[in-house]
């Protein structure tokens, strides 16, 4: 594949980021769902919420089978995206309670191919879910002060 198909299929991901209700549920789950447990996780679910959770995972699960796929390099799908690391960093800590209880052992397995694909990706992430942890403790602060 040329760079300048790859290029066109990175900015057909990003112009998929821009759909509104992708926006919100990308917004919601940066900056609002800061899941410690698979409790957590569930809870948020069944409701509206839970819309916004599946929609993100499965953006970036089909996002990461395209470089899985080799429909884009790796190197230029983490020169041009970060988020990734996010997402699966919030997920990680619960993947294997999620496989186990949904029986289904795939589930998240192109975002865990290509964060073990990228150069450090488990030590990167692990450095994004610190940055997370710190971003909860801030916007409860925040929070705390506004009440």
């Amino acid at each position: 594949m040329s760079k300048q198909d790859e290029a066109a299929l990175i900015l057909k991901l990003y112009e998929l980021r821009r759909d509104e209700t992708l926006r919100k549920a990308r917004d919601w789950y940066a900056a609002e769902y800061f899941p410690e447990s698979f409790q957590d996780a569930m809870a948020v679910f069944p409701t509206d919420k839970g819309v916004y959770m599946r929609m993100v995972g499965s953006y970036w699960e089909m996002a990461a089978a395209l470089v899985n796929q080799g429909a884009i390099s790796l190197e230029m799908f983490n020169a041009t995206n970060g988020e990734h690391l996010g997402v699966f960093a919030k997920i990680e800590p619960m993947l294997a309670e999620m496989r186990s209880t949904f029986n289904m052992p795939e589930m998240f397995k192109e975002l865990e191919t290509l964060v073990d694909s990228t150069p450090d990706g488990r030590s990167k992430v692990a450095r994004v879910r610190e940055m997370q942890k710190a971003m909860r403790a801030r916007f409860q602060a925040a929070k705390a002060q506004q009440a």
